[in-house]
């Protein structure tokens, strides 16, 4: 006998199968795509305000902490521009195969 809650994690599992399709993915990877390219804009003004101006300190130790401050708040902006560029190539990716398996399967005229 089946327990009761993989049953219902089956029913879900093929509720959020059956509903993913090539148009939701591209609506998905056009979303991750501007958050991409937000954070692209968004990473591009940061390095450029930061080269505009220099660190006003002689204190080595304080211009050690500010380049790793400015190195890590690029990081993280240029981590994010990833994060989503990739996620959008994937969502791209996948619609593509979903097409190519929607094209493949038989229809009910066919039969």
């Amino acid at each position: 006998m089946s327990n009761p809650e993989e049953q219902t994690k089956t029913k879900s599992l093929e509720t959020v199968t059956s509903n993913v399709g090539p148009g939701r993915c591209l609506v998905g990877s056009l979303i991750s795509g501007g958050f991409g390219f937000a954070l692209y804009s968004l990473t591009s003004a940061i390095a450029q305000t930061f080269a505009d101006k220099p660190i006003a300190s002689t204190n080595p130790t304080a211009i050690s902490i500010s380049v790793a401050v400015r190195t890590l708040v690029v990081g993280v902006a240029a981590l994010g521009t990833g994060v989503f560029a990739l996620v959008a190539v994937g969502l791209i990716a996948l619609a593509i195969q979903l097409f190519l398996e929607q094209s493949k399967k038989p229809t009910a005229d066919e039969n």
